[in-house]
């Protein structure tokens, strides 16, 4: 009967997915329905993770998150947790032949969370290599199905979308980060204000990361590439939104898009995908 546990381990996945990410939920609903359980696996992983290093002030974090790292080396091992989110990753993990490397340098960055303040240049990098890089990877592996060849081509544009997208939450986030966690990502802040120079050296950062990974997605096979492109238009918005906005306000406040803005772009996406004009 273990059907009912795998069963209700991915809803509870996908129920973390919704509650926290509008924006990929929508992604994922255009993947290609073989894809859509893998990644909300992946996601729900990543987004509990998150929350103890994020949200569970009061607690041990540093102990949650160790148990979280033996938990998943014990439950890919054994092919079973009894945890529910663990559960639902270590099937896609061993399913899809996900490298322990990258969920360890994911759950390392993680780690830099629980103590680091603010961060210079290396540290920065070390910090969106696991935090978001990784886990574009680990989708890329599910979206090739074991094709190896294919993963390899596809990698460096992986990883470069995925860091646009955290440096897009980092911009977005600026204010929480730095006065309610007390983080600062960026290390053009490490010795500086944010200002108006330093927003657009960001952004240039980011639509370099973006152009090529939107290159990437042009060549992922078609039933992963509308639900990836869906989160790309999105996040493009985002940025030209904050892009417009001045380095003061995005200091104090969160920029947003609508959900009625959100499916107006998912329509607009649709017709730029059905004919082939990504």
């Amino acid at each position: 009967m273990k059907y009912k546990f795998d069963q209700t381990s991915i809803k509870g996945s996908k129920m973390l997915t919704k509650a926290y990410s509008t924006s990929f939920s929508l992604g994922i609903r255009f993947l290609a329905s073989r894809f859509h359980n893998p990644i909300y696996a992946i996601y729900g992983y990543v987004r509990l993770a998150d929350e103890i290093v994020d949200s569970f002030h009061g607690y041990n974090q540093e102990k949650m998150l160790q148990e979280l790292r033996q938990d998943t080396i014990q439950a890919i091992s054994e092919g079973i947790s009894i945890n529910p989110v663990i559960h639902a990753f270590q099937e896609i993990v061993n399913q899809y032949h996900i490298e322990w490397e990258l969920i360890d340098t994911f759950l390392t960055s993680m780690q830099m969370d629980l103590s680091k303040q603010q961060y210079n240049q290396q540290e920065y990098e070390v910090y969106i290599l696991g935090s978001a890089e990784v886990v574009g990877l680990m989708c890329l592996r599910v979206f090739m199905e074991g094709n190896n060849e294919e993963y390899e081509k596809l990698k460096p544009y992986a990883m470069k979308l995925g860091s646009a997208l955290q440096k897009i939450n980092f911009l977005r986030d600026l204010n929480a980060d730095q006065h309610a966690l007390g983080r600062q990502y960026f290390p053009q802040l490490l010795n500086g204000q944010f200002t108006e120079a330093v927003k657009q050296e960001i952004e240039a950062d980011i639509e370099a990361d973006f152009e090529l990974g939107y290159q990437g997605i042009k060549m992922l096979p078609k039933d992963a590439r509308f639900g990836v492109y869906v989160a790309y238009i999105y996040y493009s918005k985002l940025l030209n939104k904050i892009t417009q906005i001045p380095a003061t306000v995005i200091m104090q406040e969160r920029v947003r898009i609508s959900d009625q803005r959100k499916y107006a772009l998912f329509c607009s996406s649709l017709f730029r995908h059905s004919f082939n004009l990504l």
